[in-house]
C-alpha cells in the first residue's frame, strides 16, 4: 500500500488550457515536497487532457470523467479522491505561492483544534499580472472561534475568507459535512467554510498565499451581478438567522449596509480587469500597425 502524503493538492478543471499548466506549476514549486496533486478533468474538450500529459511528475495523479459533472459534483469528486488527512482546492486557473503548503501545514499541525486556515492572496488578470496584493481576511487575522468568524462573516456581507486556493483543511471534517453543497453557486467555497468550522476554530494567515484569478470570460464574471448578490444576500440571511450563532439585530442591519459596497469592489474589480485587457489589446494593434503608443504617466 501506497503511503499517504501529508497534504493533498485538488484541482477541478474543465476546459482549463489557457491556465492549468501555470496552475500546476505553481503547485509542483512548493518548498514542501509530501503532497499528490490530484486533478480531476470534467470531460475537457479542449487540450486539457495533452498538457496534463505533459507533466510527468509522480506526485501529479488525473482522474478523468466520462461526461462533465456540475460543479460542486466535479469539486466534492476531486477531494474525495484525495489521501491525505490535509486538503487544498484550487481552482484550474488560480496560483499559489512558493511557501503556500509550508506556511499553512504548520498551522494546522501546532493547533489541532483548527479546522481552517485562510490565507490573505493577490488578485491577478489574465496575464497573471497582480491587480491588488495581499488582499482578504480584514479584521480576521489569527486565532478566532468560530461565533467570532461567523459575525464578521454576516456584517461583511460578501466572502471575507476568500476562495479555495487560499484555505486548508482536515478532509475527516469535510467529510464529517458532506463537502460542497449543491444550493450553493457563487458562495459555495464559504458555505462550506462555515459548516467545516462546526468542527473546530479558524486561523486567518497575514501572509499572503495564493493568487485568485480574475478574469472577464470567466464563470464568475460571466454570471455575476444580480443572480450572485441575490444568492449572497440568501446566505448571509440565512446565517445570521441561525440561532447556535447568537447574531443580533444591530449584525444583521450591518449586514445589509455593508453588502452593496461587497458587490460594487467586487465588480469594480472586474472592470479593472476589463479596462487593461482593453488597453493591452489596443496596444498590440497599433504596434502590429507600427503606431507608436504614447507613454502613460511616470514612464
Amino acid at each position: 500500500m501506497l503511503r499517504k502524503p501529508e497534504i493533498s493538492v485538488c484541482i477541478p478543471v474543465l476546459n482549463g488550457e489557457r491556465f492549468l499548466a501555470e496552475t500546476l506549476r505553481s503547485v509542483l514549486a512548493q518548498t514542501f515536497e509530501d503532497f499528490e496533486l490530484v486533478v480531476v478533468d470534467n470531460a475537457s474538450t479542449d487540450r486539457t487532457p495533452e498538457i496534463l500529459r505533459e507533466f510527468s511528475d509522480p506526485r501529479l495523479r488525473v482522474v478523468r470523467n466520462e461526461s462533465v459533472l456540475s460543479l460542486a459534483d466535479n469539486w466534492n469528486k476531486a477531494v474525495v479522491e484525495s489521501r491525505a488527512p490535509l486538503v487544498k482546492l484550487v481552482c484550474g486557473d488560480d496560483l499559489l505561492a512558493p511557501r503556500c503548503l509550508e506556511l499553512q501545514r504548520e498551522v494546522l499541525r501546532a493547533g489541532q483544534d483548527l479546522a481552517l486556515v485562510c490565507a490573505r492572496r493577490d488578485l491577478i488578470n489574465g496575464a497573471s499580472e497582480p491587480i491588488v496584493r495581499n488582499r482578504g481576511l480584514r479584521g480576521l487575522l489569527g486565532r478566532l472561534a468560530t461565533p467570532q468568524v461567523v459575525r464578521k462573516v454576516v456584517r461583511h456581507g460578501g466572502n471575507p475568507l476568500g476562495e479555495p486556493g487560499g484555505a486548508l483543511f482536515r478532509r475527516e471534517h469535510f467529510d464529517a459535512v458532506g463537502g460542497f453543497d449543491p444550493q450553493w453557486h457563487f458562495t459555495m467555497d464559504l458555505a462550506l467554510w462555515i459548516r467545516l468550522l462546526e468542527h473546530g476554530a479558524f486561523f486567518g494567515m497575514r501572509e499572503s498565499l495564493a493568487a485568485f484569478r480574475i478574469r472577464t470570460d470567466s464563470l464568475t464574471a460571466a454570471r455575476a451581478g444580480q443572480a450572485e448578490y441575490a444568492e449572497q444576500r440568501s446566505f448571509t440571511e440565512r446565517l445570521s438567522a441561525e440561532f447556535e450563532w447568537h447574531l443580533s439585530r444591530r449584525d444583521r442591519l450591518v449586514s445589509a449596509a455593508n453588502a452593496p459596497g461587497a458587490r460594487l469592489r467586487r465588480e469594480a474589480l472586474f472592470l479593472l480587469v476589463a479596462m487593461h485587457a482593453q488597453r493591452l489589446g489596443s496596444e498590440t494593434d497599433q504596434r502590429r500597425e507600427g503606431v507608436k503608443t504614447p507613454p502613460g504617466p511616470g514612464r
